[in-house]
Parts: C-alpha cells; structure tokens; sequence
C-alpha cells in the first residue's frame, strides 16, 4: 500500500493515508478531503463539545452574551431556581445547565479519544487515518450527547450541527479549511492530475511514501517547506549565541597566563623522547639491545 502523508496549509492539518498505486487521482482527492473534513469536524467538536459539557447547551442567537441575572434584575423579574449542576458561561453564549458528573465524564472522554485519533501526533504514530475510524468517534461523541441531553440539543446548538452534518465550505472561520473535491493535490512541486491513476505520478511501487499537499481550487502550488524544523531553527541559534558568548570571553582574556600550561611548552616533543621532565625515552627492546634511555 502506498502511504500518503497528506498535508495543508503547514504542520498543524497533516495525516497519513493508505491507497495503491492503481486508484485515479480524482478518487484519491475525494478520500483525502473527506478525512481532512472529519479531522476539522472532531476539532470543532472537541472545542464546543468540552463548552457543553462545562456550560450546556447554547443559548437562543439573540441572548447570547446577555448576562441573565443583570438582565432579570433590570426587568424586576426573578429568575427560577436553577439545578444542582449549574455552572454559568462567563462568556453568556450557554445556559449554565450543565449535564450530572456521570455523563460529564463520559462526554469529554469520547471527545478525548476522538480529539487523540484525530490529532497530527498519529503522523509521528505511523498510524494512517480512515473514513470509518474517524466516523465511529463521532457517533460515539453522539451516543455520549444523548446520554448527556435526552430531551436533545437546541437546532442551533454547534455540538448538534457538527453531529449532524458536516460544515460547508465558506469564507467563515469555521468553513475557510474546508475543502470539496474541486480541491487540487500536489507532490514534488507539480500537480498531480484528476484524469491520471496515482501511478502515472509516482510509479508502480507499492511500497512508496507520498508528502503530498492538498490545496483548495485556483490556489496554485503550496509554499515549499522549510529544510529545517523549528526545533532544529532553535537549537542552531543556541549553539551558535553559545560560540559567540565564548568567543567573546576569549577575546576579552589577554593574560599569558597559558604559558605555563603544558601544552604552551615548545620542548615539550624533546622533553619527551630525552626522559627529561618526566618523559619515558627512547626505548631499543624491539631492536634486541638492552633496554635503555637517553639521560
């Protein structure tokens, strides 16, 4: 099988996939953007879904931000008791009425585990990503808002239409990483063609590993990446501020205090070979004479 390592638009949305060699690059494009969504679709759950399990569910549009005590204490109205597990937004997008600890636990563990299998570290894993792996989460982060809410979410509740159905490309903070089958697919700086079989780009060896790059339609090709990593970046700079630092403070040591250091010594070779100083001589065992050193 062949292994994609699929990325856009830098380190952060990157995944590895398995294909062969004989699928078209169209189908393949299709594949790869449909797990690209599913990733961005377990992220913006992940966020949301950690603000429903702490704050419950959203608030009508047109009260959100509305701090209801100031606005019941305006209207000369008294606000009914509120449950045990109330726990108000600070941001007054929710209700406060968040879910008993028990469903709390189980929400935010299926959104753990979906936010972890869909993380960039799987690329570091050598896992690569499917369709179904990443679809069972989300009916799992289902299963657990059901237990959480019976009654269901509000239609306008972000949880609920993540759920549902996938976000839609847009030019909105949500949609703008979204991408359809129009979108284009790169590898070795030349565009991989929808009418050709992965093949025809990168041979017939199935063992091959792709660094491909997905970009939306008309962007034309991604920007190259950089030789190095930011970890090595900064371990460059490190060493080289730790060389200059010491170059520095050589600079600033005139003293002649060296002098004395045995390696300063210029006799130290005829020291040696003399038996002066603490030297050994020159030795004649190997010639079959008498063992014996210059004095």
């Amino acid at each position: 099988m062949v292994l994609i390592h699929c990325k856009y638009k830098g380190e952060e949305q990157q995944f590895l996939y398995e294909t062969t060699v004989e699928i078209g690059v169209k189908d393949l494009i299709k594949e790869l953007v449909e797990v690209h969504n599913l990733r961005l679709r377990i992220q913006r759950l992940k966020s949301e879904g950690d603000d429903l399990a702490t704050h419950g569910p959203c608030k009508p549009p047109d009260k959100q931000g509305l701090d209801e005590d100031i606005q019941a204490e305006a209207d000369g109205v008294e606000l009914p008791p509120r449950g045990p597990t109330y726990c108000k937004d600070p941001i007054g997008k929710r209700t406060g009425e968040a879910p008993v600890p028990q469903a709390q636990a189980t929400l935010r563990k299926s959104l753990d585990d979906a936010a972890a299998a869909a993380s960039k570290k799987q690329v570091e894993a050598k896992h690569p990503l499917t369709k179904r792996e990443l679809m069972e989460h989300i009916d799992l982060i289902r299963g657990a808002v059901m237990i959480a809410y019976p009654m269901g979410l509000p239609e306008y509740d972000p949880v609920r239409i993540d759920i549902e159905e996938d976000e839609k490309p847009s030019e909105t903070p949500i949609g703008i990483d979204i991408l359809d089958e129009t979108a284009q697919l790169w590898w070795a700086g030349k565009q991989m063609l929808p009418g050709n079989k992965l093949s025809v780009h990168v041979g017939r060896n199935e063992k091959t590993k792709v660094v491909a790059k997905l970009t939306k339609k008309g962007a034309g090709a991604p920007q190259r990446e950089n030789p190095i990593t930011p970890e090595e970046h900064k371990a460059m700079l490190a060493y080289y501020h730790k060389r200059q630092e010491e170059m520095k403070h050589l600079e600033q040591n005139d003293e002649d205090d060296y002098t004395n250091s045995a390696w300063a010594n210029s006799r130290a070779l005829k020291n040696h070979f003399s038996g002066v100083g603490g030297g050994r001589g020159v030795s004649y065992r190997g010639l079959g004479g008498r063992s014996s050193g210059f004095n």
